[in-house]
């Protein structure tokens, strides 16, 4: 798969239910570190940015669970930028226990001030989105 970025995760005693199974709210916490390390991947520091007054909050999820995953199951989380907007980015995101697709996703998220309202992407967001090989 090209133009995706993926993370590895273990699932852990912490992330289960009393059946053993990962909890759904979980996943959104699995989706948001695969986010974060798109990010970092490209050499964005989500700290530093936002002590520039450049944040993200999420302001929408869809989401479909496929599938479940278990205590000390290995993972893995897709991030994939479908979409830029002037002040949004539209991410597909999956999970995975080896090719078993467990979670699907489509998350929005804001680029906002410390105003908490929207603001543009800065330029050098979008130039790196735009050569990391997306279909932008």
């Amino acid at each position: 798969m090209e133009n995706i970025y993926f993370i590895k995760r273990k699932v852990y005693y912490h992330n289960t239910d009393a059946e053993g199974v990962v909890y759904y709210g979980r996943y959104m916490e699995f989706l948001e570190e695969a986010r974060t390390d798109f990010f970092s991947s490209m050499g964005m520091d989500l700290g530093k940015l936002r002590d520039d007054g450049i944040f993200f909050v999420v302001a929408r999820v869809e989401i479909d669970y496929r599938k479940p995953a278990s205590y000390f199951d290995d993972i893995k989380v897709s991030a994939q930028v479908e979409k830029l907007t002037a002040s949004t980015i539209h991410f597909t995101q999956k999970i995975f226990k080896d090719t078993a697709v467990l979670v699907e996703a489509k998350v929005v998220i804001v680029c906002i001030g410390a105003n908490f309202k929207p603001k543009r992407l800065p330029p050098f967001i979008v130039s790196a989105m735009r050569t990391e090989g997306t279909n932008l």
